[in-house]
């Protein structure tokens, strides 16, 4: 009866451990995209943080996909007209997440903080339905802050951004500027 014990509490033990594993990594999903979106490599499962907005435009057409540039740009927070963030930690792993612009401006500025952040895509969406990918090819963005996209007066609904953390924590910031 007494060698019971110890396989008992090994056993239970083993058990608390897994569970505390499973809770610790949050549930995966597959990256959703439209028909015709223009990045043809395999896409990672996700992590996926909700909008804290609602999105009012669906993609119903893809532009050209577009290479991220990494080009660096002073930031002005006078020029800026809407800014939000997302903060990502290395235990999600690769997380896709939704800002909803809802605004008109010149350029999407896409800033770095903290950590460094491996990126796989940005899909702009615009009013009235054409999105535009910026294919970052999980490359690895430092702290900064950078051009994302020109966008040239147009009204941009909303950016879906799919990327990681490479260090504890990364806070991704997305501005549009006038």
């Amino acid at each position: 009866m007494t060698s019971m014990k110890p396989k008992l509490l090994t056993v239970t033990g083993l058990a608390l451990m897994l569970a505390v594993a499973a809770e610790a990594r949050p549930p995966r999903k597959v990256v959703v995209v439209h028909p015709g979106f223009p990045i043809a490599r395999p896409l990672p499962h996700v992590v996926v943080h909700p909008p804290r907005v609602s999105v009012h435009v669906t993609v119903r057409a893809f532009l050209p996909p577009l290479v991220f540039g990494a080009t660096v740009v002073a930031y002005r927070p006078e020029l800026v007209i809407w800014e939000d963030a997302e903060t990502l930690t290395r235990r999600e792993g690769w997380t896709e997440f939704t800002l909803g612009v809802d605004g008109r401006g010149r350029e999407l500025l896409f800033s770095v903080h903290g950590a460094a952040v491996k990126v796989n895509f940005a899909e702009v969406v615009f009013e009235n339905g054409e999105a535009q990918v910026v294919d970052f090819n999980e490359k690895v963005v430092k702290p900064g802050t950078y051009r994302l996209l020109d966008v040239s007066g147009r009204k941009v609904d909303h950016v879906r951004m799919v990327a990681k953390a490479v260090g504890d924590t990364s806070r991704v910031t997305l501005a549009l500027a006038k």
